[in-house]
């Protein structure tokens, strides 16, 4: 395959989804709540968060949605907050989120790297986060392009930031390779005539990723091998 530039979503793909961010979900709608029962679960509701278990439902809007929407799902709880208010502080907490890796992720990237390849992530968090996260992992120096809903080029599953991503890095968009964990990411990669890998790493199933990608696999140490070079 003839591809040049490797555009990675982030959580649920450079990260696993569960491990990172269902524990981070039940300190935040704690913090929130105010130690009131009935409103952790009228948050719990609105993000489609199963309290008892701390896991979100495969439907939560929260998982592939911005950082912007996440608010706007927690303020239909929250009479009284302002939607700006409670951006900022997910903000704040998601930078500090226990981040639990898919793979090893700087030996994994360091590969790519070798390889001549482009890479780039593009998330519906905020840059501000992607900064963070990819600061903290230790692997922000392998990434030429780091997007995020509040960056200007739109969010996915529109294929702009996408394009953007092509644009910097002067590739035709069939030369790069979206992976992602979400029909979000899939439909964003599609649309912009990219290729589309789906990982298992996130909520989704890999039935509903199959008919929006070119192939999906386990985890995204599998990419190399589905590269064939």
């Amino acid at each position: 395959m003839d591809i040049a530039g490797i555009l990675f979503d982030k959580d649920g793909t450079l990260f696993d989804f569960g491990a990172t961010w269902n524990g981070w979900a039940a300190s935040v709608i704690a913090e929130l709540s105010g130690g009131d029962a009935a409103r952790a679960q009228a948050l719990a509701d609105a993000a489609r968060f199963d309290l008892a278990a701390q896991v979100f439902h495969p439907d939560s809007p929260v998982i592939a949605g911005t950082n912007r929407e996440a608010a706007e799902c927690l303020a239909s709880a929250l009479p009284g907050r302002s939607v700006a208010g409670i951006e900022a502080l997910l903000t704040e907490k998601a930078a500090m989120a226990p981040l639990a890796p898919a793979v090893p992720l700087d030996p994994f990237l360091a590969g790519l790297a070798a390889r001549g390849l482009r890479l780039g992530v593009m998330t519906n968090d905020t840059e501000h986060t992607a900064h963070a996260h990819l600061g903290a992992a230790g692997v922000a120096g392998h990434f030429h392009f780091v997007a995020g809903f509040d960056s200007g080029y739109g969010a996915k599953p529109a294929p702009d930031p996408l394009l953007a991503f092509a644009r910097a890095m002067e590739l035709a968009p069939d030369r790069v390779v979206m992976v992602g964990d979400s029909a979000h990411d899939l439909i964003a990669g599609r649309a912009a005539g990219m290729r589309c890998v789906g990982v298992l790493t996130g909520m989704a199933q890999a039935h509903e990723l199959a008919p929006l990608a070119d192939a999906v696999l386990p985890d995204i140490g599998h990419l190399p091998r589905w590269l064939g070079h």
